[in-house]
């Protein structure tokens, strides 16, 4: 019995003394915080979301607080609230960013572009590329299986009755996390204030376009010898300035012939 309890006894003195061991080393190694970054981290929405390219948003708070500025970081959930708290924070002057918005640039809905195959694998826009690029002819074209609006934590996306993904503009932040999830790339953050877009994302030449989509970009170039300097074709695939405003692009709708100039 009494070695029973003497070895109860040592065992908790020993973790007694370790603890102590561990609670003096704890203080006298811990690295203090700069309380900069807890006034920063209250000022973030704290949704964690990772749009800013940081793991979360104690993360983006000490990269701000270390940087001293608000260069080429950006919390696009929080837009100018939060980039005018951050700056009264920071005691400096931050310009007005520029609020933007994505879009799904694809008009090849289910009557407009052609179906190659039938895919009956995972539901996911990633598995469907993967297996041959999915069931879409048109190897640029939105697959419809949702994984951007699944990315988005606003709800600012979803799936319609054409099989296109859409978004609804007034829920974007613009946190980009829909344009990560796309396989195909085809979701852009482009101003709020443009409404005029180049609704195709194929590089593919003339015929080839032609033969899968009814409204996909032929490169003709038309737009830009109608807006010049507002349109730029690259790689036979029309890509609108957006710097020079909706005015300056609007004559090329009615010209394009095959409509994949349009105004959202």
């Amino acid at each position: 019995m009494n070695i029973i309890l003497i070895s109860i006894l040592t065992m908790g003195g020993l973790g007694l003394f370790f603890a102590a061991i561990l609670a003096i080393a704890f203080e006298k190694l811990k690295v203090e915080e700069n309380p900069m970054v807890e006034k920063v981290l209250n000022a973030l929405p704290g949704l964690n979301c990772g749009a800013c390219g940081y793991t979360g948003c104690h993360d983006f708070a000490e990269k701000i607080v270390a940087q001293g500025s608000l260069d080429n970081l950006r919390c696009p959930p929080g837009g100018s609230a939060v980039v005018e708290d951050l700056s009264e924070i920071l005691g400096i002057s931050a310009d007005e960013p520029i609020k933007r918005r994505a879009v799904v640039k694809c008009g090849g809905s289910t009557s407009l572009a052609r179906d190659r195959a039938e895919y009956a694998g995972i539901q996911t826009c990633v598995a469907a590329e993967l297996v041959g690029g999915g069931p879409k002819a048109c190897t640029y074209g939105c697959l419809g299986f949702g994984d951007c609006a699944k990315a988005c934590p606003f709800d600012a996306l979803y799936i319609g009755k054409d099989g296109l993904a859409h978004v609804v503009f007034e829920k974007c932040t613009a946190c980009g996390l829909c344009v990560t999830a796309c396989p195909r790339k085809i979701i852009e953050l482009i101003p709020c204030s443009n409404q005029i877009i180049v609704n195709c994302s194929s590089t593919d030449r003339c015929s080839l376009v032609r033969e899968v989509c009814k409204v996909g970009c032929i490169g003709c170039k038309i737009c830009e010898r109608t807006a010049p300097g507002v349109y730029v074709v690259e790689d036979t695939l029309a890509r609108v300035v957006f710097e020079k405003g909706d005015a300056a692009a609007e004559p090329a709708i009615v010209k394009c012939p095959t409509k994949c100039i349009v105004k959202l």
